[in-house]
């Protein structure tokens, strides 16, 4: 284990939130999949998120605007990271404790859980990805490989070989290797 279970968690839940994000290739048709309070509610279910959920258009919006903010975590260098991580920190006026609960062991959370979705996203986030530029390890936070695919990736794996994303790059990637090895010999 390369990080703490919490740190895992938020960085899968922040990958996930990035991902959600329209493409930004042109003409890729990849649709933004944060469109409605269903698709806010499912996400909030599968990344395991716990505390206040206000299921608003309000909330929606917070949350969509968070997403370029934390795309930006797989995009700058490591002094863009951190002003970002301390900007999010300060704007929520994170106060990190140690916390038991849902039989996850200790664990930090710096918001309280009555405090926005949003907050809680960006705070989480941040406290994750201080762990990762603590650990000298901010390249495992990439961009799939796949030439037609933006999304983002966080690579857990012992000897950092993750390349591509969850959405089926690299079952593509795969095919079109053995398909063109294929071409090759014959």
């Amino acid at each position: 284990m390369l990080f703490t279970h919490d740190t895992d968690v938020a960085l899968a839940a922040a990958a996930a939130l990035v991902n959600t994000m329209p493409g930004s290739v042109p003409g890729d048709g990849d649709p933004d999949r944060l469109t409605s309070l269903e698709e806010l509610e499912s996400l909030y279910r599968d990344q395991g998120w716990t505390g206040r959920f206000d299921r608003d258009a309000a909330e929606l919006a917070a949350v969509r605007a968070l997403r370029p903010r934390l795309r930006c975590f797989w995009d700058e260098d490591e002094a863009g990271v951190v002003t970002l991580v301390n900007e999010l920190l300060a704007e929520a006026r994170a106060v990190p404790q140690l916390v038991d609960h849902d039989d996850v062991g200790w664990h930090v959370h710096a918001t309280p859980s009555d405090a926005p979705l949003a907050r809680r996203m960006a705070v989480e986030a941040a406290i994750a990805v201080i762990d990762v530029v603590r650990a000298g390890e901010l390249a495992r936070l990439r961009v799939c490989e796949a030439a037609d695919c933006d999304d983002v990736v966080v690579d857990l794996s012992r000897n950092r070989s993750r390349r591509f994303c969850e959405g089926g790059c690299a079952a593509r990637a795969h095919t079109a290797a053995y398909r063109a090895r294929r071409a090759a010999h014959a």
